[in-house]
């Protein structure tokens, strides 16, 4: 058997820059543990899945996202490498892709100046005591986090863009807080927020660019800076660039992407 793969460049205009996602369509569902194997095979820090849903479904498509370690409950440069791919290789006719998965039915956008703005929901927060040992792996984390419980993230706010960038968590502490992983964010220099993520719960020291950590940023931070609209860096080495937006239950998130290689995967 052989199965189409592309890849793509995510929350980026340019080739190597934003967060590479593999995208693979399929004509029916393959089992987990093969699933699982070829994402660990493409060693990305997300291979999306989808198979097309049947005519009058409530989606287009059902789509899942795998990192080498697991599948994942939301993925947003994976989910805009998708859209590409189905608007630009699948012939979609359509400016909007509707998605099933596992965290709802999402949309995504084509936009006349060529973004795709992904319409994702709203995560909610817990607010709690910083744990221990992750103030061991990273000095100077404040004594407050916010726990995500969707995806079992924690959240932390630093004083500065430059304590952002000059963390250096430690991988092997993060790895045994038994969670998916741990955002950093900051107020922006040249931006409203600027964010990076560690995920070594599921395989990822740091994702380059990660749309979905932006569904509890944005209202994070329009609690703190007011306003709907903002302009997000991630500050990874790579780096990215996204425009989100706050409507109520739902944050929209908006980024470019630059196709790298497409090729056929043998089973």
């Amino acid at each position: 058997m052989s199965f189409p793969i592309y890849q793509v460049d995510a929350f980026t205009g340019e080739l190597f820059g934003g967060n590479p996602a593999a995208v693979m369509p399929l004509e029916h569902w393959l089992d987990d543990a093969t699933l699982l194997a070829l994402a660990g095979e493409n060693n990305l820090s997300e291979t999306a899945f989808f198979v097309r849903e049947n005519e009058g479904a409530d989606a287009d498509f059902h789509i899942r996202w795998f990192t080498p370690g697991a599948e994942v409950p939301l993925c947003g440069h994976a989910t805009l490498a998708s859209a590409w791919v189905i608007f630009n290789k699948l012939s979609w006719s359509g400016e909007l892709i509707r998605l099933r998965s596992l965290s709802g039915i999402l949309g995504v956008q084509q936009n006349a100046d060529g973004w795709l703005t992904l319409d994702f929901p709203r995560l909610d927060w817990q607010e709690r005591p910083t744990p221990d040992l992750l103030k061991k792996a990273l000095p100077g984390a404040p004594d407050t986090a916010l726990f995500v419980p969707n995806d079992t993230n924690y959240l932390l706010t630093l004083e500065s863009e430059q304590a952002v960038l000059d963390a250096a968590p430690d991988m092997r502490l993060l790895k045994q807080l038994g969670n998916q992983g741990v955002i950093l964010t900051a107020h922006g220099e040249n931006c409203d927020f600027v964010s990076r993520y560690f995920a070594p719960g599921v395989g990822i020291d740091e994702d380059p660019v990660t749309g979905s950590i932006h569904s509890v940023l944005v209202p994070w931070w329009a609690g703190k800076l007011g306003g709907t609209r903002f302009l997000a860096r991630q500050l990874s080495a790579r780096g990215g660039e996204l425009r989100c937006e706050l409507k109520g239950d739902r944050v929209e998130i908006a980024g470019q992407a630059a196709f790298y290689m497409e090729g056929q995967v043998h089973l």
